[in-house]
């Protein structure tokens, strides 16, 4: 797992090729993440699965229970993926196909959460 963090934000990345070790599945990297969840409880976060792991919508609601939890501590918890029927997803995930819109989600989000709504 690639961890990059940012001002707003933490991304989590599946390793590349040039990182030594690879994660082939979902679920390796929801072994990984949940192992180091305690380090990106408080941050903002954007699971990114856009590069180079298959993920389908049983994949993604693996997250599911993370994303209330971080929604429960105020912050964000975006999903960057493709290929998946995103009106399947239960109302408490959010993923969104670009990287942009995942950085637009929590910037709305911020807002909402300093308005208090």
């Amino acid at each position: 797992m690639i961890i990059k963090p940012t001002n707003t934000y933490t991304k989590l990345l599946t390793d590349d090729k040039n990182s030594g070790k690879e994660i082939i599945t979902i679920f390796d990297f929801f072994k990984e993440f949940n192992e180091n969840y305690r380090k990106f409880n408080n941050v903002n976060l954007i699971l990114d699965f856009s590069r180079n792991i298959n993920i389908d919508l049983k994949g993604i609601l693996l997250f599911s229970p993370r994303s209330q939890e971080h929604k429960q501590n105020n912050k964000s918890f975006v999903i960057v993926c493709k290929g998946i029927n995103f009106d399947k997803l239960p109302s408490e995930l959010i993923a969104v196909p670009t990287l942009q819109e995942a950085e637009d989600v929590i910037e709305i989000e911020d807002i909402e959460r300093d308005l208090g709504i």
